[in-house]
């Protein structure tokens, strides 16, 4: 197991900064050492709030419209659904639709198409996108009294009963792909796992239990029948869990030396949390049913487990999405958050909020400042395409956990900066959601190019964002006000095979990819002892922590010791524990320094002591990391957003606002917390909370 010894303490801290002032000169006010807040320059009394301006509704389902298309199936057996005899034909989402000339699109399956039988290698509808196209029918539904969208939802909940399994030893599970004529394809090309579909727990399982879940309490009074049926088909599922994922509850595996728990949905915290959506939804209206509300809770628990490190080290208080990886977070199905907190609420436990809190205000804001909602951190931004499954999760978190009791109103200001995604605050500039066509685009890319395909799973998710939107008019006028980015000062990554120089050597694996995390830019640098580097990093704005990227060997230890110029900033143990569940031995995972370098520094020396080490990367993180948003405000005036996070333990002031213009600040605690709001004139001082945030806006 990774050494935790470099944690920060106070003293820690006290020292590192009086060494930085005595040794790489004066650090500019933003890092300097608080000793007491005086009274900021120009401060006033704060405003009263504005009134929320009217805003008009985001939400257009008329791409989504587009791509249901209808089919009827051959009877088979262990397949049926709500009143089949008389309703035969099904209502389902195509799953991918590509851009065409002139603005329109064309409906297309996954994998290639066989012209001779007009089938394709995977299918033309999927189980996931079946359910959660069905959510976001009934959620505009329950929001907006839509027939239309009560009429879809209907439908599209039958088409997922349909994909259940209904007998046998699969009894409960689900199959992924469906041919355009209605015919299951259970073993696609490529495979996924499990082999065939509905041979085990799976994601797809866990969406449809969603569905049903979110169904049930929407038409348990509307249509007591349909309502019922949809429970038979949730406890179906439920029963499919504990035959297989349940049965495990209360054991753990083990990753790499960590604890992991051993009763998520395919090893996934992701997975497992839709499931909790939906089981939520259903025992706030049906709190008998014991069983479903036990399997509601121990999947809670599970992917309460997986919350992982702090403000200060990897991943940054981060719920993992996989217990088969110490080294990996994605984004796409990271509703670990809004899971927790939906839970919490219904099960009266708060102990489950607090993981959901930690993830919002100290990973959220760390991937916000850094470059919004990357694909995947493996341990560090090694994909950085961005899509709306990770924007939605990300605005769906904000607010379920600002919503859970959590008293915590800072986290809908962390709402309206990560729902800005779609406005044009992406790397690509422009807005990938179209209000007008209801079209969300299928990603942008690291480059900043916008894949403008908008497929089902990217129409859902903006769809879902824009509901949620729809439904917190104060987050949507601030969303739509910030169109463009400014500035940022957040977490970088330095390769470490840049070294120069350096008495290492260069290596470079067949594969970036080790099964459970990936080499950035593809290679590492190896040091036996005695050997050392130097790694040039940019000089900063402040106070930075580095997080070395380093190879943790299994039952080996290693041992580096990490200056900045002369100034020691610490010496790191690495040693993995037993590899268990994971693919590889050993573990590719970021150490944080004891002692931060300041904004002057611009090298780093690494020396190898005992056994030889491994280093992937530098993390380099400021202390008080800053996200600078610019726009139009709903009234026609120029607005600007910034968004301060602490990665201290200790309260850090930051410069704010500029000379001559007035300013609103709203100062957060780590929990999300109100603490301090305030009118500023010209330049000021905000004192950050440790792992807190603050809000500024003019």
């Amino acid at each position: 197991m990774i050494a935790r010894n470099s944690r920060w303490t106070g003293t820690a801290l006290a020292a590192a900064l009086a060494t930085l002032l005595g040794v790489t000169g004066a650090l500019p006010a933003a890092a300097a050492p608080p000793v007491q807040a005086a009274a900021p320059t120009g401060s006033a009394a704060p405003t009263a709030p504005a009134a929320v301006p009217a805003v008009a509704p985001l939400t257009n389902l008329a791409h989504l419209d587009f791509l249901l298309d209808r089919t009827t199936p051959a009877p088979e057996a262990g397949h049926s659904t709500y009143r089949q005899s008389t309703e035969p034909t099904l209502t389902v989402p195509w799953t991918y639709a590509d851009a065409r000339d002139g603005g329109t699109f064309a409906r297309v399956g996954g994998g290639p198409l066989d012209p001779a039988t007009g089938y394709w290698g995977q299918g033309a509808y999927n189980s996931d996108d079946v359910s959660r196209t069905a959510v976001v029918y009934l959620r505009d539904w329950q929001q907006t009294g839509s027939e239309a969208s009560r009429d879809k939802a209907y439908e599209l909940l039958r088409a997922t009963a349909y994909f259940q399994t209904t007998t046998g030893e699969d009894a409960g599970n689900v199959v992924l792909w469906m041919q355009p004529d209605g015919t299951f394809n259970r073993s696609p090309v490529p495979v996924e796992l499990p082999d065939p579909s509905d041979s085990g727990n799976s994601y797809w399982l866990a969406r449809s239990i969603w569905a049903f879940g979110e169904g049930y309490a929407a038409f348990a009074d509307e249509d007591p029948e349909f309502a019922a049926f949809l429970q038979q088909r949730l406890q179906l599922g439920v029963t499919a869990l504990n035959r297989e994922t349940l049965a495990r509850y209360g054991q753990y595996d083990v990753a790499d030396g960590a604890k992991v728990p051993a009763w998520l949905i395919g090893s996934g915290a992701d997975a497992s949390a839709e499931a909790v959506l939906g089981l939520a939804a259903y025992s706030a209206v049906v709190p008998g049913d014991a069983a479903s509300r036990t399997a509601l809770t121990q999947l809670a628990e599970g992917v309460a487990a997986m919350s992982s490190g702090d403000g200060q080290t990897w991943p940054y208080g981060a719920v993992l999405p996989w217990a088969k990886s110490r080294s990996m977070w994605h984004a796409w199905s990271s509703q670990m958050p809004v899971a927790l907190a939906r839970a919490s609420t219904v099960l009266g436990r708060p102990d489950l909020l607090k993981p959901a809190v930690l993830d919002q205000t100290s990973f959220t804001t760390t991937l916000l400042t850094a470059s919004g909602p990357d694909n995947a951190w493996y341990p560090t931004p090694v994909d950085q395409t961005q899509i709306a499954y990770g924007a939605d999760s990300r605005l769906q978190s904000a607010l379920a956990v600002a919503g859970a009791g959590a008293g915590a109103p800072g986290l809908k200001r962390i709402a309206a900066v990560a729902a800005s995604w779609y406005f044009g605050t992406n790397r690509s500039g422009t807005s990938v959601y179209d209000p007008a066509t209801g079209v969300t685009f299928d990603g942008v890319q690291a480059d900043g190019t916008v894949n403008r395909n908008s497929g089902a799973e990217s129409t859902i998710h903006g769809l879902l964002s824009m509901i949620a939107l729809d439904g917190a008019p104060d987050v949507s006028a601030e969303a739509q006000g910030l169109t463009s980015v400014t500035s940022r000062d957040g977490l970088t990554v330095v390769e470490a095979e840049t070294a120069a120089p350096t008495t290492g050597t260069v290596v470079t694996p067949d594969s970036a990819w080790t099964g459970e995390s990936q080499y950035g830019g593809g290679s590492a640098l190896r040091l036996e002892p005695g050997q050392s580097a130097t790694i040039t990093v940019p000089a900063g704005s402040g106070l930075r922590h580095v997080e070395p990227v380093l190879l943790a060997a299994e039952g080996v230890r290693s041992t580096s010791v990490w200056k900045a110029g002369r100034v020691p900033l610490g010496t790191l143990t690495t040693q993995a524990g037993a590899q268990g569940v994971t693919a590889a031995s050993g573990a590719l995972l970021p150490q944080t320094l004891p002692v931060p370098i300041g904004a002057g520094a611009t090298t780093i020396t690494v020396t190898a002591g005992r056994n030889a080490t491994v280093v992937d990367g530098l993390i380099v993180r400021p202390l008080v990391q800053r996200l600078v948003l610019a726009g139009t405000a709903a009234d026609g005036r120029a607005t600007t957003t910034e968004l301060l996070s602490s990665t201290s333990r200790l309260p850090l002031p930051a410069s704010v606002g500029l000379r001559g213009t007035r300013s609103s600040v709203s100062s957060y605690d780590a929990q999300g917390r109100l603490v301090q709001q305030r009118d500023v004139q010209g330049r000021s001082l905000v004192l950050v909370k440790p792992g807190g945030f603050a809000v500024l806006t003019r």
